[in-house]
């Protein structure tokens, strides 16, 4: 009974409008008085879920991508990728994904990078001829780049909910890959649809232009290079290295591009201060959840249920995708993390199943779920950004989500995808 008032009372905050994080909150904190729990441990849980050091990255991270996004990085990043693959046909949608995979490296926020990358190749794209659902298709499903590949603040949140077990370095050396076979898949979905609908190449600049395009880019992409590269050299904590990228992301932008605004530079603040509330607010509110599901015995019941079904590895590990691709259609993404991690987590340990492999799966489900209706927030913001309806951009989506599929099955079932560069690089 406690655990139905737990989810009950939690699906009844969604549905009514609630915010997820008070959601949580309302509904943990019921399950609490049910089961005649003090409460001050209630509020114990909410309070500890956020005194974890390495969640300081965070605000770090959203501050240092807000920066860039206000501060000219993603037009360089565009140039150099429109200069370095624009000639291939329907060169266009290649440079979207393409230019996705850079400024997501840098950003690691999807909705980051569709209004940042969006903004700027649509409406050029609609110019050269492609169609207004392709160009915001191609957008909002490559945009999840910045889920996949480091830095990602989601990652700190799964290594947080996963019991901080897992090194945070390891986790971003593990996304690279699966996150550039991702891209790939998308770019090569854009390539055939775009020769079915006869979409032309643009012409090469010339090397010499590629190169100076690049050098261009270099400074705004070298922010990566501090915050990933400190990590994993062992020169910074994660919490030092964002906070030296998001210092060295403001004078990129203030004395190399000179392109940050005052006006801008108060939009960013005022944009990282309320996305980092809203984060901070729902990883405290999901602890005391995660706390009651625990108390519940939620995963180990998860593993009979599964286990009970089949015990084939593969047909578990389908069943998890399932559920988090439906999961990830009607949910927050990082709500999701904090509630699913505890939850299938061990399902999937108990199949052999690393936690960095599960970790991918993971943050690939949840992405393409913010491209999917009903409460896809990518999906939402590429449809506002390009002005096309939703129902028209879903109509002819299928082959950038059936891409997405493909890497998600191949990161799925073929570990040394997530595993191979963490084993090789990190201690």
């Amino acid at each position: 009974m406690g655990l139905l008032i737990l989810l009950g009372i939690f699906a009844i905050c969604v549905i009514i409008g609630v915010p997820v994080a008070f959601a949580l909150g309302i509904a943990a904190v019921s399950a609490f008085f049910y089961e005649g729990l003090p409460l001050i441990v209630a509020f114990q849980r909410i309070v500890s879920g956020i005194n974890i050091f390495s969640l300081m990255a965070i605000p770090f991270f959203i501050f240092a991508g807000e920066l860039m996004f206000h501060g000219g990085i993603a037009i360089r990043l565009v140039r150099f990728a429109s200069a370095a693959v624009g000639a291939l046909r329907g060169g266009l949608g290649i440079v979207n994904v393409f230019s996705s995979m850079l400024f997501g490296g840098i950003s690691g926020s999807a909705v980051a990078d569709i209004s940042a990358l969006g903004s700027i190749l649509i409406p050029v794209m609609k110019e050269k001829g492609y169609d207004d659902d392709y160009a915001v298709n191609v957008t909002v499903t490559s945009s999840i780049a910045g889920i996949m590949i480091p830095p990602s603040h989601n990652m700190i949140l799964f290594a947080v909910a996963a019991g901080g077990g897992i090194s945070i370095s390891k986790l971003f050396l593990a996304g690279v890959v699966p996150g550039v076979v991702m891209c790939l898949c998308l770019a090569v979905a854009a390539y055939l649809i775009a020769v079915r609908r006869g979409y032309q190449a643009e012409r090469f600049p010339g090397f010499s232009s590629m190169f100076l395009t690049f050098l261009a880019a270099v400074p705004g992409l070298f922010t990566a290079v501090i915050i990933v590269g400190g990590v994993l050299s062992g020169v910074f904590t994660v919490t030092e290295s964002g906070a030296f990228g998001t210092i060295y992301a403001f004078l990129v932008t203030i004395l190399v591009y000179r392109a940050l605004s005052w006006e801008n530079f108060k939009i960013a603040v005022v944009n990282s201060v309320r996305t980092t509330s809203m984060v901070m607010i729902l990883v405290a509110c999901a602890a005391a959840f995660a706390y009651m599901l625990t108390f519940f015995q939620v995963p180990s019941r998860m593993i009979d249920f599964m286990t009970g079904i089949s015990e084939n590895p593969i047909i578990i590990l389908l069943m998890i995708n399932l559920m988090l691709l439906v999961l990830g259609m009607i949910m927050d993404m990082a709500a999701l993390i904090l509630i699913c991690t505890p939850i299938f987590l061990p399902v999937a340990a108990s199949i052999g199943v690393d936690p960095l492999q599960f970790g991918m799966i993971l943050m690939m489900n949840l992405g393409l779920g913010l491209c999917t209706p009903p409460v896809g927030a990518c999906l939402f913001v590429g449809c506002a950004v390009g002005n096309v309806p939703i129902e028209r951009a879903v109509r002819t989506i299928w082959p950038f989500y059936a891409a997405i599929f493909v890497a998600l099955m191949l990161t799925t079932f073929i570990p040394a995808i997530s595993l191979t560069l963490p084993n090789l690089l990190a201690e």
